[in-house]
């Protein structure tokens, strides 16, 4: 069976997390969002795929290769052309990418799945597929019930007794929605569904496709099925769903490494005496992590490969992203932070105090920086703002908590 990945999107609701790294590549633990979905449609049966790329083309297609390591066939295609060396995105919409590919080679020459690649499932693909067969279906959407107020976040569908979508809604203005019933970006597509799409057209599936069908009477269906639908539209909703994975919450999502600890996982080559440390919850090391003598690590946390965390840090419920050096100073608490950037765990806002010190958060491939006048004179001004916590020592601290 083939199958398409949808994984265009620029991620602008997850910045800072995604200008270095396209949304279906941010890590769930040691894995990409998008790596998780290939096995799961490999699960069901899925041999074939094509995943389409724009931004950051070149992470995901290094990455996966031919994907033979995931038991499947993959191949790329990508929205946009090269000019003057320099590839220029085009975006089509995710319809438009639909016939772009068909005009190309033909692919989808029997029913297919169309995964949006920015949300983990755990859903029975044989089963939706069961039933649009059993409907015989055009189109079939999986669809999660969702709280009220983030019905706008979606597009929404109204069902009849028979599952036949009634009606669609693309992103509803608050209390305008028709129905709880959200599209999660899973769908189920006879190749005829190309005779409902414009060639050469930007054009969307949700915006212009579903409510076309739904006007005209069409075999638009929608199947509501238990499942784990993990969205990760936003930093707020991506900070949340690692930390359900590092409590083990999420059944699809093993925590990596060996336990050197209780509750303490390690990959390889990581540099940690948990006796020399204080470590209390959850915490997840990626391979080549260094943890010095004497910082505090509370979990839920996790910190990406090749990071370090030097003597005297505090580091609690945050994520840490690779090659993170996080500075002696710093008091880390709810954050999303990497050697370039610092992130509220609620989104909202991103740290400027945290960003670009090197002496806070540095790139850890780089040499320790020391602390010059003028930076200790900023120090000083920090922590007169902010109140340092009790330590040990006569450093003063950074802290950078939530409610920076």
């Amino acid at each position: 069976m083939k199958a398409l990945i949808l994984a265009a999107g620029k991620g602008t609701r997850l910045m800072p997390l995604s200008r270095d790294i396209p949304k279906p590549m941010l890590p769930i633990l040691d894995r990409p969002v998008l790596e998780c979905l290939i096995e799961q449609l490999a699960r069901h049966g899925v041999d074939q795929i094509i995943i389409n790329t724009s931004y950051l083309a070149g992470e995901i297609e290094g990455y996966f290769h031919s994907g033979r390591r995931f038991g499947v066939e993959l191949a790329f295609s990508y929205e946009g052309y090269e000019r003057d060396g320099q590839l220029i995105d085009t975006p089509l919409g995710s319809a438009g990418t639909l016939r772009a590919i068909q005009q190309h080679s033909g692919f989808f020459d029997d029913t297919f799945l169309v995964l949006c690649g920015d949300a983990l499932i755990d859903l029975d693909l044989t089963a939706l597929i069961a039933a649009h067969h059993r409907n015989g279906a055009l189109a079939t959407l999986a669809l999660n019930r969702v709280p009220e107020q983030k019905l706008s976040q979606y597009g929404v569908a109204l069902l009849d007794e028979t599952d036949r979508i009634m009606a669609f809604q693309e992103k509803p203005k608050p209390g305008e929605a028709r129905s709880n019933l959200a599209n999660t970006g899973v769908y189920v597509f006879e190749p005829q569904i190309m005779q409902y799409i414009p060639p050469d057209t930007p054009y969307d599936l949700g915006s212009d496709v579903f409510p076309q069908l739904a006007r005209e009477g069409l075999a638009l269906y929608g199947t509501e099925l238990p499942f784990d639908w993990v969205d990760i539209g936003r930093v707020a909703d991506y900070y949340a769903v690692q930390m359900r994975a590092l409590r083990g919450e999420l059944p699809a999502v093993s925590r990596p490494g060996r336990e050197i600890a209780p509750g303490v996982f390690a990959g390889a080559n990581c540099r940690i005496d948990p006796r020399r440390c204080h470590i209390q919850g959850q915490v997840v090391l990626a391979d080549s992590v260094t943890i010095e003598d004497g910082a505090t690590l509370i979990g839920p946390l996790w910190i990406g490969r090749g990071s370090i965390v030097e003597r005297g840090a505090h580091v609690e419920r945050s994520l840490i992203f690779d090659y993170t050096r996080v500075g002696t100073q710093a008091l880390l608490v709810e954050k999303l932070a990497s050697g370039r950037w610092c992130a509220r765990a609620d989104g909202l806002t991103v740290d400027p105090a945290a960003s670009n010190i090197p002496w806070i958060l540095a790139d850890s491939r780089t040499p320790r920086s020391t602390i010059s006048a003028k930076e200790q004179h900023f120090l000083e001004e920090i922590n007169a703002l902010t109140p340092a916590p009790v330590r040990h020592s006569s450093a003063p601290a950074v802290q950078l908590s939530a409610g920076s």
